[in-house]
């Protein structure tokens, strides 16, 4: 890269430096805002022993659910299983490690990291399981959780638009956990539908500032739907 220009013209450039047993973040909800060509790059390389930090993991046959069938994941950290049924095999079977955290607290926990946070109290699961094993505490009254904050060697995140210099636009709900997942980082790369000239987003508008991000792609997207539902006909 030459200067602020974070433009990279290849998967193999992007996902430089990815190796086996890294921690990687995957920014998406459901099917929401993946980026998935950096996704199916990672099953090209047969990156293994990954533990990956996403909400869930789509579905069996896209996303994620492509590293799990090739059993590249070795750790999930998440909020629920979802539509994925290898998920939920792998997880009951004891071969997926899997570490299931309250949305909010999942949430929270990443942008933590990103603010350099390393942990934080709250009374999400205070008194069941999820609180095992950790510092509880008394604050006015009412019962805490200690929870400590979560980075990655990699964050994986898809943007709507992005300038050269790596400032960032996210469209409606596909931004989800890509902002936060930004930040937390050591290498942010970024998946774009559409890549501009600096001056050429507004500045009220960008919700990454650049200076998170260290690499960015521009790319085609399937845009899969994860469960279409639509009105009968009259």
């Amino acid at each position: 890269m030459a200067g602020f220009d974070k433009v990279v013209h290849s998967y193999d450039e992007a996902l430089a430096g990815l190796n086996d047993d890294m921690t990687i973040m995957v920014g998406g909800f459901g099917l929401c805002g993946i980026p998935e060509g950096l996704i199916n790059h990672m099953v090209k390389l047969g990156v293994k022993g990954l533990t990956a930090i996403s909400n869930n993991a789509g579905v069996d046959d896209f996303g994620l659910g492509l590293l799990l069938q090739q059993h590249q994941i070795s750790t999930m950290i998440a909020s629920y299983v979802g539509e994925n049924a290898t998920f939920e095999q792998q997880m009951l079977s004891g071969e997926l490690n899997v570490i299931l955290t309250p949305q909010g607290t999942l949430a929270e926990k990443i942008r933590a990291g990103g603010a350099g946070i390393p942990a934080f109290f709250t009374a999400t699961g205070y008194g069941t399981p999820i609180a095992d094993g950790k510092e509880t505490r008394e604050i006015k009254g009412r019962h805490y959780v200690l929870e400590e904050s979560l980075t990655a060697d990699f964050a994986l995140v898809r943007a709507w638009k992005a300038d050269t210099m790596g400032n960032l636009v996210f469209r409606k709900t596909a931004a989800n956990f890509n902002p936060m997942m930004a930040t937390a980082g050591k290498i942010t790369v970024v998946e774009a539908e559409e890549i501009v000239e600096p001056g050429e987003l507004d500045p009220d508008h960008i919700h990454t500032p650049g200076i998170y991000v260290d690499r960015v792609i521009k790319a085609s997207f399937e845009k899969r739907i994860e469960q279409r539902t639509v009105k009968a006909a009259k």
